[in-house]
């Protein structure tokens, strides 16, 4: 398997991640928490008791772990499109465009390989996240930092702690993953003259673009997900995905699933935008022949 595909995904993911996860803390506190009124009162509260710092908490584990769960969506998609198509990079960069059935396959494989490596990082990531006492001990967090974490989970909770809302996440990302890649296509193919190589507008426009239209579809999920991570965290304990999605919606309404759309779709454009761009940019850098988006 062209193992270039997958160190570009590496880059690229982690880049992307630094972009938004200030947004992508809000976001997960705003699922999690009912203190919050919106996202202005989540950021003022956060900036007033946690400053600058609050909306980091969590970071340094997933900007290396990520990249690697990236690294797996970006490589499998790749060799998987490869398959279906019987083709190369090359060959489809010079006209001969995957099918949109092709491509919407291909982004689900990538979904379901990505999911074992992100269900863990993903669990840390929202623990942390959703932290808002202050220095860890007596009366503050629980966790000190990624590796406490991992470890309080383990000794609490056991092995399958860690894997806490991988349904959930399952049912978040294959699909949305299929989704991700279609829009993206499709809008670099409009932004981008016959038999040319995109440039940089059309890349960072089809990755935002991507971003946004696979997040208005994965918010519902990602709700749940979120609320499944906090069970033995001092979250309500939920009994599955369908447990959760009745309470949830017994006790909020249906609107709970669209906590924090907004923020997904504002954090999305740059995200992906960036995370395209330095992926398609990277693939150039380290292949011989052209880069091109259709190749996604």
């Amino acid at each position: 398997m062209p193992l270039v595909e997958f160190a570009a995904g590496w880059v690229s993911g982690a880049l992307g991640l630094a972009v938004g996860h200030p947004m992508d803390t809000v976001k997960v506190r705003i699922q999690t928490q009912s203190k919050y009124k919106g996202i202005f009162d989540c950021v003022k509260k956060t900036y007033t008791h946690e400053g600058v710092h609050g909306f980091f908490k969590g970071m340094a584990f997933p900007v290396l772990s990520v990249a690697i769960s990236n690294s797996v969506l970006f490589g499998s998609y790749s060799n998987a499109l490869d398959y279906l198509t019987q083709s190369q990079r090359n060959d489809r960069s010079q006209g001969n465009h995957a099918s949109a059935a092709a491509v919407f396959t291909a982004g689900c494989f990538s979904g379901v390989a990505q999911v074992f490596v992100t269900a863990p990082i993903d669990l840390v990531k929202v623990r942390l996240q959703s932290q808002t006492k202050g220095r860890a001990g007596l009366g503050g967090d629980k966790y000190r930092g990624p590796m406490h974490c991992v470890s309080m989970i383990l000794r609490e909770e056991g092995a399958r702690g860690l894997f806490r809302g991988m349904w959930a996440l399952a049912l978040r990302d294959v699909p949305c993953y299929g989704l991700y890649f279609l829009p993206y296509e499709l809008t670099v193919r409009m932004l981008t003259d016959k038999d040319r190589k995109p440039g940089t507008f059309a890349v960072l426009m089809a990755g935002g673009v991507a971003g946004v239209v696979t997040w208005a579809f994965a918010t519902p999920m990602d709700v749940v997900k979120a609320r499944l991570q906090m069970v033995g965290a001092g979250g309500r304990v939920y009994r599955g995905v369908l447990h959760c999605i009745a309470v949830s919606a017994r006790e909020e309404g249906m609107r709970v699933f669209f906590k924090g759309l907004l923020l997904n779709s504002l954090r999305a454009f740059p995200v992906n935008a960036v995370t395209f761009l330095s992926y398609e940019s990277l693939m150039t850098a380290l292949t011989s022949g052209p880069a091109d988006a259709s190749h996604r």
